[in-house]
């Protein structure tokens, strides 16, 4: 498929994506999140992480307000990102509490860099991947940015991308540079991509 027709294709999947999550009610979200939340807890990758790298959600993505909270009460080193200005990078701090977080790019909370300590190894750790929406072969679609694809080519821990069912599809436009996820969990179930399960 054509460069120009693949950008236009994932424009129209964004906002397909978007009002479908707009639509859904404070109750089916709730519970949706809730779900997910449980499915995720119970992976033996999560429990087996010493740190659990986790974007802070917006009102149309996956709650991971109860996930960073249930991270912190396991006694888990908690890493979320903040966009580097002028850039499309980010840059993970560890906070200690949902105090540890201010408004930033996007209106999205982000780590106060003189509270927090800078993220300063990517070897290992447990990663919660944002995604409008994710294919059966782990592969996602972002907002465009491609601020965690930047990030996730440098990292070597677990991946998982959490989404709902509605929005997973069998396949989505990617490039040669984009990387899946080794985990998806929707509220129906949790999905391990066969080429990553034996992943070091």
């Amino acid at each position: 498929m054509h460069v120009k027709n693949i950008k236009k294709l994932k424009i129209n999947l964004r906002a397909g994506y978007k009002e479908y999550r707009n639509k859904l009610t404070q109750r089916q979200k709730l519970s949706m999140d809730s779900m997910i939340q449980s499915r995720l807890l119970a992976l033996f990758e999560y429990a087996n992480a010493d740190t659990v790298f986790t974007y802070v959600s917006k009102s149309i993505e996956v709650d991971t307000f109860a996930l960073i909270k249930a991270a912190l009460a396991n006694h888990k080193k908690v890493a979320v990102p903040r966009c580097v200005p002028n850039t499309y990078k980010m840059q993970f701090f560890y906070i200690n509490s949902l105090e540890d977080l201010e408004k930033g790019s996007f209106g999205v909370l982000e780590p106060i860099p003189s509270r927090c300590k800078l993220v300063l190894d990517y070897s290992n750790g447990f990663c919660i991947v944002p995604g409008l929406s994710f294919d059966a072969q782990g592969y996602r679609l972002g907002y465009g940015k491609g601020y965690y694809d930047r990030f996730l080519a440098q990292f070597k821990g677990f991946t998982v991308g959490i989404c709902y069912a509605r929005c997973v599809q069998w396949n989505l436009p990617h490039g040669y540079y984009d990387k899946p996820v080794d985990i998806l969990v929707t509220e129906k179930y949790i999905r391990k991509m066969a080429k990553h399960r034996n992943k070091p």
